[in-house]
């Protein structure tokens, strides 16, 4: 059996957002001007805020938003031949304003605002519902262990945890939130983020014995680097570690057991040893909770899998694209929300800024509806030009992204770096009719 080829980025969306289209240009709607908006009711449970990842993922994936030929005849039978020839020359000629890669989110943060026709905006809906939920919930989690480890590096190592792509994505959106490299080699060749890995346990079982294993792995990768000490007795292969490669060795793995236990009796003998400057890098299910309580433990780096690319709990983040204002018949601008209980959105065109106080300390997340509310002179804007024209303005560097995480965390009150569960840090405060 042959694969099927890769389907086209338009077709990563739902059936219904083409039938929609259909309609609204036979009922001559198709072509009203619109906003629409990407935001979050609320946060996951107990969080206190949450990290925009995904963002250049998303410009991507609008400049490749293609009804090719392939596409349009994967579409026969799904709409009618004027909207399948409509989709062949559709381009999003709009203008979208959004919160830059990075940056913290809060309930209601409108996170994106897409501008253009209603035929055009709408298209786009669930693509980028997809990348920003599960980017943005993995940089949410990556930030809370990121706090958590302190000083002490992070390592994303979740792949072989989730789907292939989806791997690649969350390598991203943790270098992102401030994890130092990723196992993920397409994350490295894709994105530039910095890989590192040495050998699992099968590398030591495929010796006769355990000094075998860690003699060849010297003599390929040097003195730096790390062997993995738990496969049989840790203690006897912190002692054959040295041995082999000597008091330089760059560090040891630790990947079961009681790890701020086991930790405390390797450093111990490693020092004992002479090995005072080896390493010790953890691993093993690790979340945000674990890592902090390991924060007294002589542990120097983490490696965190399965919690990270499932969000730690929470593996999306529940935004939402809603219309938010539309033409109407004379020509002006309406605003539009959906009223139904516990799923309310709030009517027209949105404008955030962040406000701090004189010390430089967030305060509230201001959202002005039509109009932009006032600076008082230490407010910082969040919204900034992505998309101009159909032409993408706004894309930066992931070391930007990474720069602006640091930045937006470091001038939120200091209870977000709280592991506990709690309210949002800062409240969200609309201004406006």
């Amino acid at each position: 059996m042959t694969s099927s080829p890769r389907t086209s980025a338009a077709l990563l969306t739902d059936h219904y957002e083409l039938t929609m289209v259909q309609a609204a240009r036979q009922a001559g709607t198709a072509d009203r001007r619109a906003v629409f908006e990407l935001f979050p009711r609320r946060l996951p449970q107990g969080r206190r805020y949450g990290v925009v990842a995904g963002v250049g993922r998303a410009l991507d994936a609008l400049e490749a938003f293609r009804f090719d030929p392939a596409t349009v005849a994967a579409l026969d039978g799904v709409v009618d031949p004027g909207m399948l020839e409509w989709l062949a020359s559709y381009r999003f000629s709009g203008d979208v304003w959004g919160y830059a890669e990075g940056e913290a989110y809060f309930p209601y943060s409108p996170l994106l605002v897409v501008e253009g026709t209603f035929a055009e905006a709408v298209l786009l809906e669930t693509v980028l519902l997809s990348i920003y939920n599960h980017d943005s919930a993995i940089a949410s989690a990556a930030s809370r262990m990121v706090v958590a480890a302190g000083e002490r590096p992070c390592i994303e190592m979740g792949s072989r945890r989730t789907h292939e792509e989806a791997a690649v994505a969350a390598a991203r959106a943790a270098y992102v939130a401030g994890f130092e490299a990723t196992s993920n080699l397409a994350a490295r060749a894709r994105h530039g983020v910095p890989s590192t890995g040495t050998a699992a346990h099968s590398f030591t079982l495929l010796h006769d014995a355990e000094a075998d294993a860690f003699r060849a792995q010297v003599q390929s990768l040097g003195v730096g680097t790390t062997l993995l000490v738990d496969t049989y007795d840790v203690t006897e292969a912190v002692r054959l570690a040295v041995e082999v490669a000597g008091t330089g060795l760059g560090a040891v793995r630790l990947d079961s057991g009681d790890l701020g236990e086991v930790a405390r009796e390797v450093r111990a003998q490693l020092d004992g040893l002479g090995a005072t400057g080896t390493r010790i890098v953890v691993t093993s299910d690790l979340d945000e909770h674990a890592i902090a309580s390991l924060a007294s433990a002589p542990v120097d780096a983490y490696g965190v899998g399965t919690q990270l690319v499932t969000g730690s709990g929470h593996p999306t983040c529940g935004f939402v694209y809603k219309l938010v204002a539309r033409e109407g018949d004379d020509g002006e601008m309406v605003s539009v929300a959906k009223k139904s209980t516990d799923k309310q959105s709030i009517g027209g065109r949105k404008y955030a800024l962040r406000r701090r106080s004189a010390a430089g300390v967030a305060e509230a997340e201001v959202v002005g509806i039509g109009s932009p509310p006032e600076d008082d002179g230490d407010d910082r804007p969040l919204l900034v030009p992505l998309v101009e024209r159909g032409e993408v303005v706004g894309r930066t560097t992931l070391e930007e992204a990474r720069a602006r995480h640091r930045s937006s965390l470091a001038e939120l009150p200091r209870e977000v770096t709280m592991m506990s569960a709690g309210e949002a840090a800062i409240p969200t405060v609309h201004l406006g009719p």
